[in-house]
């Protein structure tokens, strides 16, 4: 049998004083509840929550697993 992977946390520190590159604009829809844990954690590691979110979701794109629905 398969053992499952334990998750890794999230780790963000502190931003460093510097400009980032090259951006581009999207438009996403998110629950409040976790609007307000981006806002918090933002104040807590002075970086917006835009940047929070870019960082939570290249980490999203280095760790996912698509799996088939027979998989389940």
């Amino acid at each position: 049998m398969e053992e499952k992977k334990q998750p890794v946390k999230f780790r963000v520190a502190r931003k460093p004083i510097y400009k980032e590159e090259k951006t581009v604009n999207m438009t996403l829809r998110i629950d409040k509840g976790l609007q307000q844990k981006y806002d918090l954690w933002a104040e807590k590691t002075n970086r917006s929550r835009n940047e929070l979110m870019c960082m939570a979701l290249a980490y999203a794109m280095e760790n996912i697993e698509i799996i088939d629905e027979e998989d389940n």
